[in-house]
């Protein structure tokens, strides 16, 4: 398998994305449970078939180009926001970067860690490794860059986080993620309860650490991605349902603006998993 991933790591980024185009509507055909959680969750949110169906293609495409993100050569990458990113690494307090299942979230740790991780302040992505060995392996290397640490989903990894925050260094976080059991809320998400994760919440408060959205967009015909920057808005609220609401609140709006490119067959809405 390992061997496959060089191969496909040569490709160029728009055949990486044509035949994941045609991977994404092959599972959504021949798969009932993933077809039904996809359309299930598409209409939770309120959207009409002509906002979720580019979704069909663009979920096989994030699985396509995982070959050229880890192992192949840089990917054009342009800006939307920067200046926030420059902005809340001059205060010194640490940013926190949320960035929901939306287009090509491999791509902004990346971007990050090339425009700002070596020259600036490093991230620090949570990072929770295959089962498989042979693909925890290629992860664990692929994912090894200047500017870019990771950190397990276990305490230790969490103090490691907020050790990365009082230096006044990045880290990024999937929001919309999951958690383990014990380590979120149950709040709305598109109006229906979905456990959420508080690690984001708790980390933001007990640093002072400012919190920041991006995303990054999938651009057509392979011509890379835009990575898109913006203030979470309000300051959070000292509540930790009320924060996670918030948090929650603020990746709707962002899913909203980009439907298409969202991962709808997540399975959001699941229950907890009872070990780390």
């Amino acid at each position: 398998m390992i061997t496959l991933f060089k191969i496909l790591s040569v490709l160029p980024l728009w055949l990486a994305h044509g035949l994941g185009w045609g991977m994404g509507w092959l599972v959504f055909a021949i798969s009932g449970v993933y077809r039904r959680r996809f359309l299930a969750n598409a209409r939770q949110a309120g959207m009409v078939w002509q906002q979720w169906l580019g979704a069909v293609g663009e979920s096989g495409k994030l699985v396509a180009e995982l070959p050229r993100l880890w192992l192949g050569r840089p990917v054009p990458v342009q800006w939307d926001g920067a200046r926030h990113v420059e902005a809340a690494l001059a205060l010194g307090r640490g940013v926190v970067f949320l960035t929901p299942h939306l287009g090509c979230f491999e791509i902004t740790a990346q971007a990050y860690a090339q425009r700002y991780g070596q020259d600036k302040e490093p991230m620090t992505v949570l990072f929770r490794p295959p089962r498989q060995s042979w693909l925890r392996e290629l992860v664990t290397t692929a994912r090894a860059r200047p500017g870019l640490h990771t950190a397990p989903t276990t305490l230790a990894g969490v103090k490691q986080m907020i050790k990365a925050l009082k230096k006044g260094q990045s880290l990024g976080l999937l929001p919309d993620q999951v958690p383990p059991l014990g380590l979120g809320l149950w709040v709305p998400f598109f109006g229906s309860d979905a456990y959420t994760m508080t690690l984001s919440v708790r980390l933001a408060q007990q640093t002072g650490a400012t919190v920041l959205m991006a995303w990054g967009e999938r651009l057509s015909w392979g011509r890379g991605y835009r990575v898109h920057v913006q203030p979470l808005g309000a300051a959070l609220p000292t509540d930790g349902v009320q924060a996670a609401a918030h948090i929650n609140r603020a990746m709707e709006g962002l899913i909203r603006s980009c439907p298409q490119q969202y991962l709808w067959g997540y399975a959001r809405y699941k229950q907890p998993r009872q070990e780390l």
